[in-house]
């Protein structure tokens, strides 16, 4: 039987990158596994804050090896912004718990903004506190406005030398109790508009800086802090006016994307839980995973989560391409945001409703992945603020492909100096793809691709016969229950790519797409169900719910790999 595309402890050696890599993805495995599984729930349950995980990454230099870009490294040949190696810590962190995961991340977006700066003495701040072990923080989002950047009210006052004085508040701000340095957004109290915005480099250790609490009942501090007369001197402001604005979009552009790779390892683990349990017990005198409908939900995980693993993967190779003439990642990235961690909460309510109660008992990795597994798709942006923003390339997408190199796949240890000289943030528009139909095409000899591609078809057809009319495109609702038909066919493009790539076992691909061909028939029947459809989109979507091609040998020889999956991993006591 194939490898299972799982990250299993017991035999990850991420051999696709390069040694050091290796090695601080090795070690923080290890450091997981001889710290053992008691005293991981036993924080959670305690909300115990993880210093114990941040002194080890202080001492291996893992945030400064992987998130100092190759300009501000002083040579270090190691340290570079490289996506490849940041997802697959993303999804180690993400295996072991959410909060392991989020201190990871909220450095990530809080070094965005210094990332993307001129400023070379914050620069090089930065990189200094890194490698003393610091975590950062992003000072963003305000308990009135969310992450409305446009209302914030953290104002800067100037001082007459050069400088200002800031005061205001921010709230839901990771790492926010111990950063050694926060990116806060705020804006001048004498200049109106865009061009007073301002971001400036903070230090949670100085006395103007007040923390008021944590937000969040959770081993993570998620913080709300006050700045008093906080003084911002030249040297810590980062951007100014419109750039400071980019500053905040292209930050969460870089940020967001590790979301999708923190949902894959938490259902990872909580797969190998949840196999491991429903096969080694006997109800009603039968082996519970010998019961047919425990099977089929099994199996769907396992092929929802494969899915999530290939678009994510795939998708690292379009950021690390990018530039200024191929901005395809700005679609592919909410989608990681919006599809991949929805999946991954489809994929724990699979195993739930075969653990069942299982699934609330303290000593489990499961109680604390049924938990974790919901914020991530309410993170850097809701589901709908993700869905909204995937419908602006529906037109170019579907409709007007261009041409471009194939993007091969990226596990260079290069930099991804990119990610931090994207320009203004906006002319989403405009950004053209390559053919969708091209990974289709490749594939139509699998039964529920070529199914799947009716389905995908049909949604072409109806936007050329029956688009959505002027108030339609008004109605939020209707367009959301549009843009996941949409999303569909965009995931399905790069799970056929990345699945291109490595070799994926026929029978596993075609058992993905008989999970997408169902979802599609299941959006499809909700537009069908909207009060604003017509009855031409109506009668569309009624058209197009399609049964997948069902195939009783490939159904078996999927299930043969779920089935290997009990006992093949446990975490150390």
């Amino acid at each position: 039987m194939a490898d299972s595309p799982l990250l299993n402890p017991r035999t990850y050696d991420p051999a696709h990158l390069d040694p050091e890599s290796r090695r601080l993805l090795r070690a923080t495995v290890d450091w997981f596994e001889s710290r053992g599984k008691k005293a991981l729930i036993d924080t959670s349950i305690d909300r115990t804050w993880y210093a114990d995980f941040l002194e080890f990454a202080a001492k291996e230099g893992l945030f400064a090896t992987f998130l100092t870009p190759a300009a501000d490294a002083a040579g270090d040949p190691d340290k570079r912004w490289d996506t490849a190696r940041n997802a697959a810590l993303s999804e180690v962190l993400g295996f072991y718990g959410l909060g392991y995961w989020y201190t990871w991340q909220v450095t990530v977006l809080g070094l965005g903004p210094v990332w993307q700066s001129a400023n070379q003495a914050a620069r090089a701040r930065a990189a200094a506190l890194l490698d003393e072990g610091h975590v950062m923080a992003f000072g963003l989002s305000e308990r009135a406005h969310g992450a409305d950047i446009y209302s914030t009210d953290m104002v800067l006052t100037p001082d007459g030398e050069g400088g200002f004085r800031a005061t205001g508040s921010k709230y839901y701000i990771g790492n926010g109790n111990v950063a050694g340095l926060v990116s806060v957004f705020g804006r001048r109290a004498d200049v109106e508009g865009p061009e007073g915005y301002v971001f400036f480099a903070a230090d949670s250790r100085h006395p103007d800086y007040h923390l008021v609490k944590n937000v969040v009942n959770a081993q993570m501090y998620v913080s709300e802090f006050r700045l008093e007369d906080y003084p911002v001197r030249a040297e810590d402001v980062l951007h100014t006016g419109r750039a400071a604005f980019d500053a905040a979009l292209n930050t969460v552009n870089v940020g967001k994307f590790n979301l999708c790779t923190a949902s894959v390892g938490i259902c990872e683990h909580a797969m190998y839980e949840a196999v491991t349990h429903a096969h080694q017990r006997v109800l009603y005198g039968r082996r519970v995973t010998d019961f047919p409908h425990v099977r089929r939900e099994l199996a769907d995980a396992y092929a929802r989560l494969t899915a999530m693993k290939l678009f994510s993967d795939r998708a690292v190779d379009y950021f690390r391409s990018a530039g200024p003439d191929d901005r395809r990642y700005l679609l592919f990235n909410p989608m990681t945001k919006m599809k991949v961690t929805t999946e991954g909460e489809k994929v724990i309510d699979l195993l739930w409703d075969v653990i069942a109660a299982k699934g609330f008992e303290a000593d489990t990795y499961f109680e604390k992945a049924a938990k974790d597994i919901r914020g991530l798709p309410k993170l850097e942006g809701t589901v709908h603020v993700n869905l909204a923003l995937i419908l602006k390339f529906m037109g170019n997408y579907l409709f007007a492909p261009a041409e471009y190199a194939p993007v091969p796949t990226r596990h260079d240890a290069a930099d991804d100096a990119f990610l931090f000289a994207q320009g203004p943030a906006r002319g989403l528009g405009a950004i053209r793809f390559h053919d969708w139909r091209t990974a289709y095409d490749a594939h139509a000899d699998v039964p529920n691709v070529a199914r799947f591609r009716e389905q995908a078809d049909g949604l072409c057809a109806l936007l050329l016969s029956h688009a959505p009319d002027e108030a339609q495109q008004q109605d939020l609702d209707f367009l959301l229950a549009l843009g996941q038909l949409f999303a569909l066919v965009v995931y399905g493009q790069l799970v056929l790519e990345q699945a291109e790539a490595t070799g994926l076992d026929r029978d596993l691909l075609d058992e993905v797409f008989d999970v997408l061909v169902r979802d599609f028939s299941a959006h499809a029947t909700e537009l069908h169900g909207k009060a604003s459809a017509t009855e031409e989109q109506a009668a569309w979507a009624l058209a197009h719910v399609r049964r997948p091609v069902a195939d009783a040998g490939r159904a078996a020889r999927v299930w043969a790999r779920v089935e290997a999956l009990a006992g093949a991993y446990e975490m150390q006591p």
